[in-house]
Parts: structure tokens; sequence; C-alpha cells
């Protein structure tokens, strides 16, 4: 297998012109590799700048899990701690979580971020939402949000080898003009599921929410739900 290490967005894409297949740790892809063969040429973003970004506001698809710290917001921090272990972290990328993954631990975080994606095609660089990356599969090169008032995450207790542990990840957003909002997601089993209430006090944002897609939880994952949401409020001065 040929490794291509391209140094910007424009060699990235020659890349993807040529075939290779995109890979950032290779956690997830190594043991198929080994079962199914290697590529002929594969291709690393770890040289593209767009792709190691890491700030306020945006994470590049290449940066290993364990570098995400204080820069961006607790419900993304948190979410990332609390993948694999330490060795895990170490290698694998957000690209691969979010891309490669079926767990997708980040995903329900930046759900409730309202991030948006850059993703590089044959065409160049394109913005797009969070459902065609998880449908499609492009190549990410990293992702964008607008600042929340506060957010959360909590990742329940699991049985070993049972199902995937439930995780509950909430942000509060503040626009002007208009109302805030309060954005949930849950991962239930491999299932990620999201809603949005306006937001004007604790009792109608939470009865708002028990009416979206999040409707069918189990009683458990809303106490979850709702610790949560107080705690985002404690944060933004609400609680």
């Amino acid at each position: 297998m040929l490794l291509r290490l391209p140094t910007s967005v424009s060699g990235a894409r020659e890349c993807l012109a040529e075939g290779a297949v995109p890979i950032g740790g290779a956690t997830l892809l190594w043991a198929e590799w080994q079962r199914d063969g290697f590529p002929a040429l594969a291709m690393s973003l770890r040289g593209v700048p767009e792709a190691n970004a890491l700030g306020r506001g945006t994470l590049g698809a290449a940066v290993v899990l364990h570098r995400i710290d204080g820069r961006v917001p607790d419900v993304l921090r948190l979410a990332a701690a609390s993948v694999g272990t330490g060795a895990v972290r170490r290698t694998a990328t957000v690209g691969g979580n979010l891309v490669g993954s079926t767990l997708r631990c980040l995903l329900p975080a930046a759900l409730v971020l309202e991030a948006r994606a850059s993703v590089l095609g044959p065409d160049g660089v394109r913005e797009t939402d969070l459902s065609e990356v998880t449908a499609k599969r492009p190549l990410l090169l990293g992702l964008r949000w607008r600042e929340p008032v506060a957010s959360a995450y909590r990742k329940l207790p699991a049985e070993p080898g049972g199902r995937p542990p439930l995780t509950v990840s909430v942000a509060l957003h503040a626009d002007t003009p208009g109302p805030r909002r309060l954005r949930v997601a849950v991962r239930d089993g491999y299932e990620v599921i999201d809603g949005s209430a306006p937001y004007d006090d604790p009792d109608t944002a939470l009865h708002t929410l028990r009416a979206t897609a999040l409707r069918d939880l189990p009683e458990d994952a809303w106490d979850a739900v709702d610790a949560q949401v107080a705690a985002v409020l404690r944060v933004a001065g609400d609680g």
C-alpha cells in the first residue's frame, strides 16, 4: 500500500482523483484490510492545515481525539474524552469517528452544536450538513459551528459487551434576533436521535422536546436529558 501525505487541499483533491482511500488513525480499517486486503493507494490529511484546525468554532477532521480540549465547547470535548481508551484517542481522528465509525460518538455533540461540515469532492470544497456526512461518507475536512451559550454531555453506564452506552448531548443557543434554542441529541444503541425547542423556561422547553423525534426515549433516558438540561441552564445562569 502506498500512502500519500498531501500538504494542501488541492493536493488532497489530486489524490482523490487517483483513487486514494482516505485514512486517519486507521483504527477502524486495519482489521478490515488485514481480512480483505490493503488498498493500492491511501491518503492521510494529517499534513493539510484545514484538516488540522482546532479552535473556537472549528475542528479539523484529521485532529486526533486526545487533542480536543477546552478550545471547543464542553459537549464536544467531553464526548471526545469518552471514546475508547487513551491509546485509541491518541490515534483515532474526528473524521474517522464521524464518517468511519458505527458508534459515531461525536455525532450527537456536533448535532447540538448545529455544526456544518466542510467536505472535499471532485469539484472542490463545499459545505454540507451532518446528515449527508453520515449517509454518503464524503471526505470530511472539518466542522464549523457558532459557539453556544452553554453545553453538556453525559455517557450512561452500560454492561460490558452489551448495547452501546446511551449518551446525552445538550446545548443552549442564543441568536440575535430570535429566541434562544435548546438542542438535545441522544445516542440510543446505534441510533442517534435529536430534537430542538425554543427556550423560555425549562418546563416548557422539556415539554416541547417530548413532542419531537425524542418522544419515544425510555424514561431513564429522559431522566438523563432532564439532568443535562438542568446542568446547561445552571452554566447559562438560568438554573
